[in-house]
């Protein structure tokens, strides 16, 4: 029974509801801006789980830069070393005896997977030597290079940085420096620095040096070799896979140059335009631990009729997940809308005006990937074919037009509408994969499949279905901090002013951004978001754009649960349930393990075994962590059928390696985790705190699941024996919480990742019920710093949040909210930057406002528990914790005045609230408590 209010507290709860319920209401958050994009990171994006996009909102040409998720390199193979467990004795024996660098010599010769198949490098490299197709030898001075065109040069992001993205192979390039008198009859350095991958470098014909690795070039020229006036440098590079080219000096201030050895002051600079002739860009496949992620390609949309302009905006409203453009010309006021429609599975760009007769444009499809076919379709179909170099994949896209009116023409190169008065572009995509070991899906089949579904729909009602389905998942959420001037300034000059001036919202805003970009790549029955989330543009992307499993891939779930999207938890469940299957494998074959368990990458292939190095590739506990998200959607949900039938079985499979691997450790008779890391520092150990936290965690879930569900108690005995024996955390001489068995935390390290705080959060292994080890992992996180790259600010934002600190849990959002540098911060359409751009700061840093509003890992649900001053007022609908509950509140001056809960299953749950503590039993529907 609930208690009865006097009359001025239910006139207050009523005003307050009130209030509460038109802020939801009134909730319309947007990014917009002045002008069109410039670069990637400034464009705006949206997806529907499948198909993602990139909107640059240019006028006189528009880009839409495209993804279909399933578009990666690499092929179905073995990934597994058939003989790695045979050396794990040995690499355990030399860690045990302190032979650190033994253990991961040996470890990196037989531990690591296997990669793909190496194409025949020999046979290239001597058809280069041979120089085919050059009609001559550019390292000669009377070489004709007339026809030749020129690049930038250096480019310290690779030749790709300067407009030529997906350039590998061999590449020539040849410019004059002008040597003065004095440098005659010395010796003269010619100071290229990096280079990528390996060059030949000649000057005046004379080769001065080669080089086969990313280490500084510093050539010194013979004496006799200059003269007097112009004289040539011709560089051959050689470049296999990702960036190319004459990178130079990351601090692009220095430049590359010549001087005379001994004197580096009177300095001859050689940046600038090269000429530049690609030899042959077909080099011989480069073997790879793991896949990349693709994009797909571009549309190009091109106004040939419009001139100058006036009036400009471009919009994302995350409402209604649509990205605008307006701006009027010649009297006349354009409007462009985008969106990326899941049940229509189309990138849909609806093209209006206020004047009849007025649309005009051409549409042009290409794609970064070579050998890319264009070609009609029908009368107003235009396709897209790219197949990925080196690998099994191949898609089509089809691009669709409708008009109002209007002339159309379809040709095997663009699509052309002149006098329309209104018109939508239909775009759709498809590759051959079906599955992590299936290729055997017909791409053109499905593009025609969907084009067909559209036949009778016209925009309007494309959007009205996209919008239902969008916002059937959007609207089950609602935040806001209250008003602020800078709201009505551009999103990137709000992102300028967030450090220095109060803008609550924007944090606001934040939080459903990043609920859309989770909406947006990770709908149900798709890929999970991976590093990038869906979108991407590099043939080379950064880290491969794939899943990183020891925080990155974890970080895009983290707030699934608390923002009220656990539906969309499931694709990243489906990808757990594969990995479950492939780890097994692994299990076996290096740890002669039951089980699953998977090291800290994975693709789409599903890859679970050790990659890149062994000082920081053998790290043993991405199943466990990943178990973790069966158990929390178990949490939030209280879904049984679920925990039975497929959170527990994986979760217990994950158990079952940690009881094989865990071995005792002579000098503390605990067990310990080896070989592995602390990620992503330190070098191959025994014993990392981070394992240590993640299988106790692992090992109480399985525990408490099978006691819910009634079965396994033999197993359960096992693991309540095996955790008791676990190595426990520990405090180190500094006050600090030790990050490996051995004392040896340096103050000093600013690291970004801070892996032994895994047990505050995402975990609980350290909770406030034992405060001294709670605030010696605050002193840890202290001595790290505040500092770190994108994704290591919104991880710290979490920390605060646990450590009940407000202030400075802000301070980090402060930090992550700062435009892009090399200490990370964001980007002016608010990706992350780690820098470059990760999607997991986006995901971690709402995930840390959700902590700081309603924390749920403890016995208790905790509103406001890290509340900042700047937050004073404000509401949050739909946030949800632990025990299958979701909570709608509102609060003035940090106060709560109006608390509702409500649970589809029948719960119990205890809820703190200013400072009282409210017991609600057997719960089911709504409630309201204030």
């Amino acid at each position: 029974m609930l208690t009865r209010f006097s009359s001025y507290f239910f006139s207050t709860f009523i005003l307050c509801f009130f209030v509460f319920s038109i802020n939801v209401k009134a909730q319309n958050y947007q990014l917009w801006y002045d002008k069109p994009a410039q670069k990637w990171t400034d464009a705006l994006p949206i997806g529907n789980g499948r198909l993602g996009a990139m909107i640059f909102g240019g006028v006189q040409e528009d880009r839409i830069q495209f993804n279909e998720e399933t578009l990666w390199t690499g092929e179905p193979r073995n990934y597994n070393r058939d003989d790695a467990a045979k050396y794990l004795p040995k690499i355990r024996q030399l860690l045990q005896e302190g032979n650190q660098k033994e253990a991961e010599a040996l470890a990196e010769k037989h531990f690591l997977g296997l990669k793909s198949k190496e194409g025949d490098r020999e046979k290239w490299l001597s058809e280069i030597q041979q120089l085919k197709n050059l009609g001559g030898n550019p390292v000669l001075e009377n070489f004709d290079d007339s026809a030749w065109k020129t690049m930038q040069v250096p480019s310290y992001e690779g030749w790709e940085a300067v407009g030529f993205e997906g350039l590998d192979g061999a590449v020539w390039l040849r410019t004059t420096i002008d040597i003065p008198q004095e440098f005659v009859g010395k010796s003269v350095v010619l100071d290229l620095n990096r280079i990528r991958d390996q060059d030949f470098t000649y000057v005046n014909g004379q080769l001065v040096g080669t080089t086969n690795n990313f280490e500084p070039r510093k050539y010194t020229i013979p004496a006799n070799v200059l003269k007097v006036g112009k004289n040539l440098i011709a560089i051959l590079v050689l470049n296999f896979a990702d960036k190319g080219g004459v990178s130079g000096y990351k601090d692009t201030s220095k430049p590359i140059s010549a001087y005379i050895l001994g004197d580096e002051q009177k300095k001859i600079t050689l940046n600038g335009l090269w000429k530049y002739k690609i030899q042959d860009d077909e080099p011989p496949a480069v073997s790879k631990y793991q896949a990349d992620y693709q994009p797909f390609g571009d549309l190009l949309l091109r106004f040939n009729k419009i001139k100058a302009f006036t009036d400009y905006k471009r919009s994302l409203n995350l409402e209604k997940a649509i990205s605008e453009t307006s701006f009027t010309s010649s009297g006349i006021h354009f409007k462009r809308t985008y969106l990326a429609s899941q049940p229509e599975q189309v990138i849909a760009i609806h093209l209006s005006a206020d004047k009849l007769k007025s649309i005009d444009f051409e549409a042009i499809m290409n794609s970064p990937h070579k050998h890319f076919i264009a070609k009609k379709i029908n009368e107003n179909t235009l396709s897209l074919s790219v197949k990925v170099r080196n690998g099994a994949l191949y898609g089509e896209a089809f691009l669709q037009i409708q008009t109002k009116n209007g002339k159309v023409k379809v040709t095997n190169e663009k699509i052309s509408v002149e006098g329309a008065d209104e018109a939508t572009l239909y775009l759709t995509a498809a590759t051959n994969f079906v599955n992590y070991h299936d290729v055997s899906a017909n791409p053109f089949a499905k593009c025609q499949a969907t084009i067909v579904k559209l036949k009778g729909k016209n925009f309007p009602q494309v959007f009205k279905n996209h919008l239902a389905e969008y916002q059937s998942y959007y609207h089950k959420f609602a935040i806001q901090f209250g008003k602020s001037p800078n709201e009505n300034l551009p999103t990137n000059l709000r992102l300028e002013k967030f450090g220095t001036e109060s803008d609550p919202n924007l944090a606001a805003l934040y939080v459903q951004y990043s609920r859309y970009l989770l909406i947006s790549s990770s709908r149900p029955n798709t890929q999970p978001a991976n590093l990038q989330g869906i979108w991407n543009d590099l043939l080379s992307p950064p880290w491969g754009s794939k899943y990183t499993t020891n925080i990155n891939a974890q970080m895009n779930y983290w707030g699934a649960e608390v923002l009220n999207l656990s539906a969309l938890h499931q694709p990243m469940i489906n990808m757990i349930k594969e990995l479950a299957k492939r780890g097994e494998e692994t299990a076996q074959k290096y740890y002669h393990a039951r089980g699953w368990l998977v090291h800290h990458n994975t693709d789409i292939w599903r890859g679970t075994a050790p990659i890149n190095a062994s000082n920081h590739g053998i790290w043993v506990t991405g199943g466990a962590w990943l178990s973790q998200h069966l158990w929390q959607h178990y949490l939030y949900t209280n879904d049984e059928q679920f925990l039975q039938k497929t959170g527990y079985p994986i979760m217990k499979s994950a158990a079952l390696f940690f009881v094989d691997f865990l071995v005792k450790d002579p000098k503390t008779g605990y067990l310990v985790s080896s070989p592995s890391n602390s990620p992503e520092q330190g070098g191959l150990v025994i014993g990392p705190t981070m394992d240590h936290q993640i299988i106790r965690e692992l090992f109480k879930s399985c525990i408490n699941a099978s006691e819910l569900l009634g079965i396994d108690k033999e197993l359960r005995d096992t693991l309540k024996q095996k955790y008791a024996q676990i190595a426990p955390n520990k405090i180190g001489k500094h006050g600090q919480l030790q990050e490996w068995m051995e004392d040896k935390d340096d103050p000093e390290n600013k690291h970004r990742h801070v892996s032994h705080l895994w047990g505050v959060f995402p975990g609980n292994d350290i909770n406030w019920a034992d405060s001294t080890m709670m605030k010696a992992a605050r002193q840890s996180l202290i001595y790290r710093g505040d500092e770190g790259t994108g994704w290591s600010l919104a991880w710290k934002i979490n920390f605060w949040a646990r450590f009940l600190e407000g202030e400075h849990a802000l301070k980090m959002i402060k930090m992550l909210l700062r435009p892009a540098s090399g200490a990370g911060g964001s980007y002016l359409n608010l990706f992350d930057a780690h820098p470059p751009f990760q999607i997991d700061g986006n995901f971690g840093g709402a995930s840390g406002i959700a902590e700081m509003l309603i924390q749920s890992q403890g016995d208790k649900i905790e509103i406001l528990p890290a509340i900042p001053a700047d937050w004073k007022d404000g509401s949050v609908k739909g946030i949800c914790a632990r025990g299958g509950i979701s909570l709608d509140f509102s609060w003035k001056n940090g106060k709560i005045i109006a608390l509702e809960i409500q649970s589809e299953t029948k719960t119990n749950c205890t809820i703190r609230y200013n400072n009282q503590i409210r017991e609600v039993k057997n719960l089911k529907g709504k409630l309201t408590i204030l």
